[in-house]
């Protein structure tokens, strides 16, 4: 009796099985997807058949947490990154973040367990730090994916800061490709972006769309980081590499306990627009009125951000599984919609009811005029596809600045 106790207290520790103490904590358990089959169980009974039955479960049950695939995810308590890391472990996969908290905060790692009831392995490392990170994969034996984010990434800042740029983002990437054969990790999916097109000849954007020098640094590391992929593979090292381009990520997890939260000014056009909208931030600056737009103002893909990350869902899958048709393949992840920023902030202000203050200023160095995807290769080829609309994903942004406010964070 002493030893079945033991064994249903460690597995009630390990998450493997849940106490409950009624029909509905069942119910919504079983609806949140917290848990696939229950059984009545008393552990100090000592009727036989219940006693296998229930071995016999928590076997099976051990049996597939054993079996799920890990996949490290650097820059996993970032924005895009815990996403991410729900959308994984709603799948099945086991997660091991790595960030150095640079531009997200540690409590992250807390709401994603609320999100998904899961805990994931977290290690505050920069991947700058090879033996740091070296030391990680040899802690968490078996990691077989890794979906790279950690990365400085926004535009202005590059054109002020390029050396620093240059440094997180090649450096990070390079640590990675070294130490995967190593460790045995088949695949890499690399955090890429739409700024490699600079701005396209022709809209919407393909994949097939010509490579053109950057506009700004943070643009170009993503363009060298995607040679230093195609270049490492052709070497012959034992990695596949699936490289997503993202249009622009906006809006937070329904839950609100997940979102864009970068410390300091924002640099991305939502979280200044929501801080904007609290009152937190004066006034929001559009920079430029006078391309050659409808309304002057630069035009961009806005996907929601739980449809990019689903879409790194299906690449792990694709590369893990065997199914790729190159070692290196590339999509491009949006939605095939262009808006300019003057008619984002009609979208957002017809969305929650609330008026936003802004101005018009000048130009900034390294923006683009105008770009959107086409994303139909990834839809076809990937089964993919940004469902959600606009309207949907900046009320969903907004809830998460409103509960920013309720906790007193911001």
């Amino acid at each position: 009796m002493e030893e079945k106790m033991q064994v249903y207290e460690e597995l009630v520790a390990r998450g493997l099985i849940a106490q409950v103490t009624n029909e509905e904590e069942i119910r919504d358990m079983v609806n949140n997807g917290k848990a696939t089959f229950y059984i009545g169980f008393d552990p100090t009974a000592d009727s036989l058949h219940v006693g296998h039955f229930m071995a016999l479960c928590l076997m099976k049950r051990l049996q597939e947490a054993g079996n799920k695939p890990i996949a490290l995810i650097g820059g996993g308590t970032g924005y895009i990154g815990s996403h991410t890391v729900v959308e994984l472990q709603n799948s099945g996969y086991e997660v091991v973040i790595v960030d150095n908290l640079s531009n997200s905060r540690a409590d992250v790692v807390d709401h994603i367990e609320q999100i998904s009831g899961i805990r994931p392995a977290f290690e505050k490392v920069d991947c700058l730090d090879f033996e740091g990170m070296d030391a990680v994969f040899a802690k968490y034996p078996g990691i077989k994916g890794i979906i790279h984010f950690a990365a400085s990434k926004a535009v202005g800042e590059s054109v002020q800061k390029p050396l620093m740029y240059y440094r997180n983002n090649l450096v990070s990437l390079i640590n990675l490709l070294e130490l995967m054969p190593k460790h045995g990790v088949e695949g890499i999916i690399f955090s890429s972006s739409c700024t490699v097109y600079g701005q396209p000849d022709h809209l919407p954007v393909t994949e097939a769309a010509p490579i053109k020098k950057a506009e700004s640094p943070y643009g170009n590391t993503k363009q060298i980081n995607e040679e230093i992929i195609r270049d490492t593979v052709a070497s012959g090292s034992p990695i596949h590499a699936i490289l997503l381009r993202y249009f622009n990520p906006i809006g937070a997890h329904p839950t609100a306990l997940i979102g864009e939260l970068p410390n300091g000014v924002p640099q991305n056009l939502i979280p200044y627009l929501t801080q904007t909208a609290m009152g937190i931030r004066e006034k929001l600056s559009v920079f430029g009125d006078d391309y050659n737009t409808p309304d002057g103002s630069c035009i961009r893909d806005y996907i929601y951000v739980v449809d990019l990350a689903k879409a790194h869902v299906i690449a792990m899958d694709r590369i893990l599984n065997g199914k790729q048709k190159d070692k290196v393949e590339v999509f491009n992840i949006g939605t095939g919609r262009g808006l300019s920023v003057l008619e984002l902030i009609n979208a957002f202000e017809a969305a929650t009811g609330v008026k936003l203050n802004y101005q018009i200023v000048g130009r900034r160095a390294g923006d683009i005029e105008q770009v959107w995807a086409d994303p139909s290769y990834a839809n076809n080829e990937l089964g993919w596809k940004a469902d959600t609309s606009i309207e949907e994903t900046l009320r969903s942004a907004w809830k998460w600045q409103l509960h920013l406010r309720e906790e007193g964070i911001m």
